[in-house]
């Protein structure tokens, strides 16, 4: 299985990364405006991009300021299975963020795919 992961240092407490990366509106103003989303574990994310792509995402775990988990369970077939982490670690004001997204069966084309 193939994983893509980051880590990133943000110049801002952790409560507002979690805000960005749970509520509709947070996540409505870095990855698509359509977007749903219900702040509750086993409740449902659902990101549209237009007419082209749809990805809805389950809550696995929802931990205030420190982790969250999405499983995709409806979207392209390479993503469906496919788990999004957010680790947050806030220290001086400042947030590290560890970004992954696990579970891909294989590295292709797909996981950096950008299609316009």
């Amino acid at each position: 299985m193939a994983d893509i992961k980051h880590y990133l240092v943000i110049d801002t407490p952790a409560s507002k990364v979690y805000e960005a990366i749970t509520s509709q509106k947070g996540l409505a103003g870095w990855w698509t405006l359509e977007t749903t989303a219900h702040l509750v574990v086993r409740g449902f994310k659902e990101f549209k991009f237009g007419d082209r792509f749809y990805n809805k995402m389950k809550n696995i775990e929802l931990t205030p300021n420190k982790k969250v988990e999405w499983e995709c369970v409806q979207a392209e077939p390479d993503w469906i299975g496919t788990h999004i982490v957010f680790d947050l670690e806030e220290k001086d004001d400042k947030t590290t963020l560890r970004f992954a997204h696990q579970g891909w069966r294989e590295a292709n084309d797909f996981l950096c795919q950008l299609q316009l």
